[in-house]
């Protein structure tokens, strides 16, 4: 009884669902809060658009940690997008997070992602603004004439367009020479989200690079170390030439941290420093001008500012 009252969801609550299993990260799926568990701030949850393995008749149940869950956000009415805007389209039962690319005709938009590299297209109806839930809030907010009475439509698709409707298109493969200053993600626990300087040492016949990275050291603390990464973990080291005298607030940005550069949110400004949000781990961290750059994304061999439409 206690839990029911001091728990942030009521039982029977609709709620999105993040995970970290692969091949899941970076969406959120629509379910149901079936009770809370033990131990404190985790839930049951009941998936509205997943099924068990073994009858795919059978909602998947799960117990969650708390971070992995927020409201589910109103339903938003029809609306057009822009080029480099960042959304959430409705893929493989999910709201997956991306940047808009390209704006063609009859509402249709492609669309880029950021954890699996790939380009895909959708109609705008399967797309809606991409927000985050932060301390009890929308961000960006909600304004009173986007959001419509009726409940959340969990599938916007559902009877209508299917797959065939959608197009991928294979990312360009990166050509780095020896020496090439590169960045490098990592989808290893305790670095997913984050970019880390090397330098291209030589590029392998299986078509993988071999870099050595500027900060990151082995085991031993020996030396620096190097590693194999394929052409989806590697792109060139981001232009210097975005100079910005004040971040602004829900601006996305990367901050330096642990010797990588961490895509974050601006959530509030302060005296010559800023916080910033990052959906990852659900944390906000206080960091000087200098530790900030502006988020850029390396899509279709260019540049592209996440927050506004501007090609490098």
């Amino acid at each position: 009884m206690s839990d029911q009252l001091t728990s942030p969801f009521k039982t029977g609550a609709d709620v999105e669902i993040s995970s970290d299993d692969d091949g899941f990260r970076g969406a959120w799926y629509a379910g149901t809060i079936i009770r809370p568990a033990k131990p404190k701030n985790k839930f049951l949850i009941q998936y509205k658009t997943l099924t068990t393995d073994d009858d795919d008749e059978k909602p998947l149940e799960e117990t969650l940690d708390l971070v992995q869950l927020r409201p589910q956000p109103p339903r938003e009415r029809p609306r057009s997008f822009e080029f480099s805007q960042e959304v959430d389209a409705y893929h493989n039962e999910g709201w997956w997070e991306g940047v808009i690319t390209k704006v063609m005709k009859n509402e249709r938009y492609s669309v880029f992602f950021r954890a699996t590299r790939e380009q895909i297209n959708f109609d705008g109806k399967d797309l809606r603004v991409h927000r985050e839930w932060v301390n009890g809030d929308w961000v960006p907010p909600f304004d009173d004439d986007e959001t419509e009475s009726s409940s959340t439509e969990v599938n916007p698709s559902k009877n209508m367009a299917k797959e065939e409707h959608v197009s991928k298109e294979k990312p360009k493969k990166e050509h780095f020479s020896k020496g090439t200053l590169v960045e490098v993600s990592s989808d290893e626990d305790g670095f997913q989200g984050a970019w880390f300087a090397a330098t291209v040492v030589e590029k392998l016949s299986n078509g993988k690079f071999m870099v050595e990275y500027q900060s990151l050291r082995n085991e031993d603390d020996t030396e620096l170390l190097r590693e194999e990464v394929d052409s989806l973990h590697i792109r060139p080291y981001p232009p210097n030439t975005l100079v910005v005298d004040r971040f602004n607030q829900l601006e996305e940005v990367d901050a330096l941290y642990n010797d990588g550069w961490w895509v974050g949110m601006v959530s509030k400004v302060l005296n010559k420093k800023y916080m910033v949000y990052f959906r990852g781990t659900n944390e906000e961290m206080e960091f000087k001008h200098s530790d900030l750059r502006l988020h850029q994304e390396w899509i279709d061999g260019k540049w592209v500012l996440a927050s506004g439409a501007l090609k490098l």
